[in-house]
C-alpha cells in the first residue's frame, strides 16, 4: 500500500509523514526527491543544467514506482510518500505505474488556507546562518502557490483534502492514519486480477458521421485509449468487447453489431504486459447515441472523436499503428493480423522490443511474461 501525501511547499507534508510512520506499524518513509537528486548527479552536466524540476524527467517518473515496489518487497508497508505532484499527467503516469504493480494508493492533500501557507513560507528559515539561500527557498515556495491553486481543481476530485491550518504535525498524522484505516482516500484504480501474465484485450472502434473514431481518456494512464479492456478468465473476447463498451460508455451493443478488424500481438514494454489485442468495428453512432454516452468518472475523464492524425498526439505509437492498420482494414473490408501494430510480414519496428522480450533464438513467435494490462 502507498500513502501518498501531496500538497504544496509549506503544507507540512514531511513533518506529518515522519509522525505518520510511527502510527502505522511496518511503514516506511520514502521521499522520491532522493531519486531526483540521484538522477541529477548521474546525468551529464549539460542535461542537468537544463532542468528546473526533476519531475520533468521521464526517468524519474518511471523510477518512482519501481523504487516503491522494491521497497515494499523489503518491508511490510505501507510506504508513506510525502511528495508534491501538481501536474495531472505526471500523477497519471506514476499512479498508473503503481497500479500496474498491484499497489493500492491512498492519495491525500494537505490543504491549509493560502494565507497560512504564505505565513509559513515567509517565516521559514530553511538554512540558518545563510540568509541568501533561505531567501531563495522562500521565493521558490511563494512562486509555486499559483501552480497549487490551479492544480487544486483536479486534486479535489482525486484526493482527500485535509485542512491542516489549525493542526499540529502530530494531529495531522493522526487524521491521516484514521483515513488510511477507513480507506476513504483509496484511489479507484482498476487492476486485473492476474498481475503477472500476458493478456488478451478487446477494443471497440466507434465512429461519428464524419468517420472520426472515439478515444477515451483513462484515469491514471498518461495516454488515451480505445474503449475496451482485458478479457476476463473464461470470457469470450466478443463478450468482453460488449461488456466493456457497456461499462465504459453506457452503450448497449449486440454481437451482430461488431466486426473484427485486427488482431495485434503487443510486445511487453518495461512493466507493461503484452499479449493479443483484438480490435472490433462497432459502427457509427448517430447524434442521439453520442449524446447518450455515459462515462464512469472513476475510470474515464473524458472522450473525444478524432481523426487518425489527431489520434497521433493522444495514443502511444504502438496503439496509433494499430489504429491505422485497423482503419485501413475497415476501408478494405479485411481482417488483419499485426505484430506491434504492423503487418507480421513487415516485422517489428527497430527498437520496439526491449532486450530479452523475445524467446531465445526466435522471432516474435510468442510474448514474454509481463506485468501490466494494456
Amino acid at each position: 500500500m502507498i500513502v501518498w501525501v501531496n500538497g504544496t511547499f509549506g503544507a507540512g507534508k514531511t513533518s506529518a509523514c515522519r509522525e505518520l510512520v510511527e502510527l502505522l506499524p511496518g511503514s516506511l518513509l520514502f521521499d522520491p526527491e532522493a531519486v531526483g537528486y540521484g538522477l541529477a548527479r548521474m546525468l551529464p552536466a549539460e542535461r542537468a543544467a537544463e532542468l528546473s524540476d526533476f519531475q520533468d524527467l521521464p526517468s524519474w517518473r518511471r523510477l518512482v514506482p519501481e523504487y516503491a515496489a522494491a521497497l515494499l518487497s523489503e518491508v511490510p508497508g505501507p510506504l508513506v510518500v510525502p511528495m508534491t505532484v501538481l501536474r495531472e499527467e505526471y500523477r497519471d503516469e506514476m499512479f498508473g505505474g503503481l497500479a500496474a504493480r498491484g499497489l493500492a494508493v491512498h492519495h491525500f492533500v494537505l490543504d491549509p488556507a493560502e494565507t497560512i501557507l504564505r505565513d509559513r513560507i515567509e517565516g521559514r528559515d530553511a538554512y540558518p546562518g545563510q540568509p541568501e539561500r533561505s531567501a531563495r527557498v522562500r521565493e521558490w515556495g511563494l512562486e509555486h502557490l499559483p501552480r497549487y491553486r490551479a492544480a487544486r481543481r483536479w486534486l479535489s476530485r482525486d484526493a482527500e483534502l485535509i485542512d491542516t491550518g489549525a493542526l499540529t504535525p502530530g494531529q495531522t498524522a493522526e487524521r491521516l492514519a484514521e483515513l488510511v484505516k477507513d480507506g476513504a482516500a483509496r484511489c479507484p484504480i482498476v487492476q486485473s486480477t492476474d498481475s503477472t501474465g500476458d493478456t488478451v484485450a478487446a477494443a471497440v472502434l466507434l465512429f461519428d458521421e464524419q468517420d472520426r473514431v472515439l478515444l477515451v481518456d483513462p484515469v491514471y494512464k498518461p495516454a488515451w485509449e480505445f474503449p475496451g479492456g482485458v478479457v476476463e478468465r473464461g470470457e469470450a473476447p466478443t463478450d468482453a468487447a460488449l461488456r466493456e463498451t457497456a461499462e465504459e460508455l453506457g452503450l448497449r451493443l449486440d454481437a451482430s453489431d461488431l466486426r473484427l478488424l485486427a488482431v495485434d500481438w503487443e510486445p511487453r514494454t518495461g512493466p507493461r504486459r503484452g499479449g493479443l489485442r483484438l480490435v472490433y468495428d462497432g459502427g457509427r453512432l448517430d447524434a442521439a447515441a453520442r449524446h447518450g454516452l455515459r462515462l464512469p468518472a472513476d475510470e474515464l475523464r473524458g472522450s473525444r472523436f478524432v481523426t487518425l492524425d489527431e489520434a497521433a498526439g493522444l495514443l502511444t505509437p504502438g496503439r496509433h499503428r494499430r489504429l491505422a492498420a485497423a482503419l485501413d482494414a475497415r476501408r478494405r473490408g479485411e481482417l488483419r493480423y499485426l505484430e506491434a501494430g504492423l503487418p507480421a510480414a513487415e516485422g517489428l519496428p527497430a527498437g520496439s522490443l526491449p532486450a530479452g522480450s523475445l524467446p531465445t533464438g526466435g522471432r516474435a513467435g510468442g510474448p514474454a511474461g509481463a506485468v501490466d494490462a494494456a
